[in-house]
């Protein structure tokens, strides 16, 4: 039984590991003037930048992406970091989108993924899920789901890939 355990336990890790240390993975979505963006060429004059996977239909997700914000301009002037919110919303629930990202008024790059394209191509189950890409362009932390005091483990995410 301990090695049935222990083999899940390697195979579970494994798993993660292989979703890091990858490219952001190539997909067309559009940001909210309707505009096209390649998710491939994300950059960010090599600072980090964190991916989250969000609805308006998600309570956990509109607190994780309000919580940030209200950390984000000390994050961007110590790490550089950029912060890009992708909505799952579908083609139904799209149109709440704009409305309360502006009633927010989040600072971040919104971009959609109605049809879940990029949102596969990362691997993403259920939102929230979090990622961070270093400067160089490649996956290096995962995150699902949120609870408060996680933007504290963001923070020494960032802090550990930036050396701030």
């Amino acid at each position: 039984m301990k090695n049935a355990i222990l083999s899940l336990f390697l195979v579970a890790a494994t798993l993660v590991a292989t979703a890091q240390d990858k490219p952001v993975p190539s997909v067309k979505l559009q940001d909210m003037t309707g505009a096209t963006v390649d998710t491939g060429a994300l950059e960010n004059d090599g600072n980090p930048v964190v991916i989250c996977f969000w609805a308006t239909w998600c309570s956990p997700c509109k607190k994780e992406l309000n919580n940030y914000a209200d950390l984000y301009a000390d994050w961007q002037e110590e790490f550089g970091v950029k912060i890009i919110a992708v909505t799952i919303d579908d083609q139904r629930s799209k149109a709440r989108v704009k409305p309360y990202v502006d009633g927010v008024a989040w600072e971040y790059d919104v971009l959609y993924d109605p049809n879940r394209d990029f949102a596969r191509a990362m691997g993403v189950q259920t939102p929230p899920h979090t990622f961070v890409v270093d400067g160089e362009g490649n996956i290096v932390h995962s995150h699902v789901g949120y609870t408060d005091g996680d933007e504290d483990e963001l923070e020494e995410t960032l802090r550990e890939i930036t050396g701030g």
